[in-house]
């Protein structure tokens, strides 16, 4: 299966010179509208919300970045090699036995072209290989396991805190001269569910030989960037801009939390840089409580300001005692 490349660049609308910042900002703004629980058409919505994780997976980290900009378009020029000397692996993550036809995937989120070079296994021998090799007697008939076969599976924060379903399709390889076949799953992705967990149907990766069992098909949880907030844990972080006087003088804000909007009541006096808790707002942990949502304040001010702005500010000046120069 031929590897298309992917502009990540153009997926997110920015430039290629784009600062982390303004990629940042254009994956927000895309994000925000694309969500799967707020896109008017829930399945287009869901797609765009891959593609523009997929592509803030990839420019969002310095190092994938780098490695993606030293790719370049004409990739295939040079049969996929990178700077490191390492290339693609030709398809979905879950390669069949060294030589042979890799299993390709459908429904995990992320495309080929990803896996190929970003892939949790990228730059592996391909699936293990379970228990040892068995020979009978006359050392003409070999029997060993399938090999386990194992792909990313791209899960919102929503989705792993609420529990919920995945079609998932799996094509392997013909077996000698045969045909492929086509699989699919409707998994399980139970609530709770962590970074990096992975998810075992038994018995669905490589087939056997002799007659020994077929190996596993392991799903690995990758939780998707999420517009508003950052994992750490089961903890939930949020920037929350203010406006200078909101931080002076106090006041209630609506925010989003996994449950939907919530209140949260900034004291007045509050700094730039405090981190304001919420409990029991986050994502469930092992034991089935949850973490907590923290919003960490930002203070924004006014690019521009009309004549009667300025004044107000003017006046206010004059009268405040404040200065942050003098040493506390």
């Amino acid at each position: 299966m031929a590897v298309q490349f992917k502009d990540y660049y153009q997926t997110l609308g920015v430039a290629r010179t784009a600062t982390p910042e303004e990629i940042k900002q254009a994956f927000r703004k895309l994000a925000r509208i694309h969500h799967p629980d707020v896109a008017k058409n829930k399945a287009t919505g869901e797609a765009k919300f891959k593609e523009i994780n997929e592509a803030y997976e990839v420019l969002g980290d310095p190092d994938k970045r780098k490695r993606y900009d030293e790719l370049g378009p004409n990739w295939q020029d040079t049969g996929g090699q990178q700077a490191d000397g390492t290339g693609p692996r030709g398809g979905m993550r879950g390669r069949g036995p060294a030589g042979g036809p890799d299993f390709e995937f459908d429904g995990t989120g992320f495309s080929d072209f990803f896996e190929s070079f970003f892939g949790s296994g990228r730059g592996g021998a391909g699936p293990r290989r379970r228990g040892p090799v068995a020979m009978d007697e006359d050392e003409e008939t070999f029997s060993h396991p399938g090999n386990d076969v194992e792909a990313d599976l791209l899960v919102t924060l929503e989705d792993a805190f609420r529990g919920s379903k995945r079609k998932v399709t799996l094509r392997r390889p013909a077996q000698r001269g045969g045909e492929d076949r086509l699989n699919t799953y409707e998994v399980k992705i139970p609530a709770g569910v962590r970074e990096g967990q992975r998810i075992r149907l038994a018995g669905q990766g490589g087939a056997g030989f002799g007659g020994a069992a077929a190996g596993d098909l392991y799903l690995r949880v990758r939780l998707a960037r999420h517009p508003d907030f950052t994992v750490e844990g089961a903890d939930l972080n949020y920037d929350l801009d203010l406006a200078p006087w909101e931080a002076v003088l106090g006041v209630a804000v609506k925010i989003p939390a996994l449950d939907g909007l919530t209140t949260l009541r900034v004291p007045a006096g509050t700094a730039a840089g405090s981190r304001l808790r919420l409990r029991g707002l986050g994502l469930l942990r092992e034991d089935k409580t949850r973490g907590d949502l923290y919003a960490t304040v930002h203070i924004q001010v006014p690019a521009t300001v009309s004549d009667e702005e300025r004044a107000e500010w003017e006046k206010l000046a004059k009268a405040s005692t404040f200065n942050p120069r003098k040493p506390a």
